[in-house]
């Protein structure tokens, strides 16, 4: 994914309406009124978060008759989740880096009797 894509993605996740909207449409697909029902907000302004998420790649919509379904993008998930597990992966070497030379110095246990860490 792109370092522009990216901007979009963590943008448009970053405030807690849209969140949510992902997180319920994580269920299956809803309408802008089912989307809509939970908050405090007019429609319009729900369309406009709408448009921020689908601007960003995490939505699509389609026509169906009179209504436009909305529904999670899962390519650009998976890109997003790549682009983190990689940055998991850097943490993880460097913790078991550090791990491997604090066991030289004695100073932790052997890597068995530890715990590891969950992703």
């Amino acid at each position: 994914m792109s370092p522009d894509g990216l901007n979009l993605v963590f943008a448009a996740l970053a405030d807690p309406t849209r969140r949510a909207i992902v997180a319920r449409l994580a269920g299956g697909e809803a309408t802008v009124n089912e989307l809509a029902e939970p908050f405090d907000l007019a429609q319009p302004s729900i369309s406009k978060h709408l448009k921020v998420l689908e601007t960003a790649g995490l939505i699509s919509r389609r026509r169906d008759g009179q209504t436009r379904p909305c529904r999670l993008d899962v390519t650009t998930l998976k890109a997003i989740t790549s682009w983190v597990d990689h940055y998991v992966d850097v943490w993880e070497a460097s913790f078991d880096r550090l791990d491997t030379l604090l066991q030289s110095d004695g100073r932790t246990p052997a890597k068995g009797k530890r715990h590891d860490r969950k992703r």
